[in-house]
């Protein structure tokens, strides 16, 4: 039996992807970002790695910083990467990993996801550990069984069950990313739901039941209510509206 979402503190991350430069940096934290209530729910935002010091320094204490990807080597010969160390030298604490965009345009397997979310945990960041499935697998009645290969990835790799306590998985059906579709609230609570239970079977039921389960696809002020209201989600990682102001709006309805 795993616990209902009342005992799981909201979460909401935002993921700025490829945008903005520091007069919006300057502009939209003071406008929308710092005066944002936060007691209630934890506010993660993912910025372009280039800003993440100086936005960290910009912000209010209660919001964290996250880098949007991370190495999955470590140090060494990897010209253009940027190690967990690193991240975790600089001040950050929550790194995303398993972006869908990362996973399609940049070709990362399961099992290199897996790795960054390890490479992450092993520098004590914390991470958003992103999973999906293309419209064509949900069409295919495949959904789950993407979510669980996609996972089992990461389980092989984590010798230790408290890990998890340092994870926040983020469910992001591809074809509800940047498309204006969503996922309705009795599918994506059907989905995490699913996802909770098997996760309390095959890791324990004190992570199922615990473990931070947010949506992310096309959320907005219009949809983001009737989410928030089912029992398996836990929160949101917002894309686009986290570059605008009603940002601040879904926050404060989803704590």
């Amino acid at each position: 039996m795993v616990s209902s979402n009342s005992q799981r503190k909201p979460f909401i991350g935002g993921n700025w992807k490829c945008n903005g430069v520091k007069g919006f940096i300057d502009q939209f934290l003071k406008e929308t970002i710092n005066p944002i209530e936060t007691a209630k729910v934890d506010v993660v935002i993912a910025v372009p790695s280039v800003y993440i010091e100086y936005t960290s320094r910009c912000i209010q204490s209660g919001i964290a910083v996250a880098a949007q990807n991370v190495s999955a080597t470590g140090f060494g010969a990897y010209t253009g990467e940027i190690a967990a160390q690193q991240l975790k030298d600089v001040g950050v604490k929550w790194t995303l990993t398993g972006h869908s965009e990362r996973r399609s345009k940049y070709h990362e397997t399961d099992e290199i996801v897996a790795t960054k979310t390890k490479q992450a945990l092993d520098a004590d960041l914390n991470v958003i550990f992103c999973i999906g499935e293309s419209l064509e697998e949900r069409e295919g009645n495949k959904t789950m069984d993407v979510l669980i290969q996609q996972t089992q990835a990461l389980i092989r790799l984590l010798d230790d069950e408290q890990l998890w306590k340092r994870i926040v998985v983020a469910y992001e059906p591809i074809w509800a990313i940047g498309t204006g579709k969503v996922a309705s609230p009795a599918q994506a609570q059907e989905t995490q739901k699913a996802l909770r239970e098997w996760i309390a079977q095959n890791v324990s039921a004190d992570i199922g039941s615990n473990l931070r389960i947010i949506y992310g696809g096309s959320v907005n002020l219009g949809n983001c209510e009737k989410l928030i209201a089912c029992e398996d989600v836990d929160g949101f990682l917002i894309g686009g509206a986290s570059l605008k102001p009603e940002f601040a709006e879904i926050i404060q309805r989803a704590s």
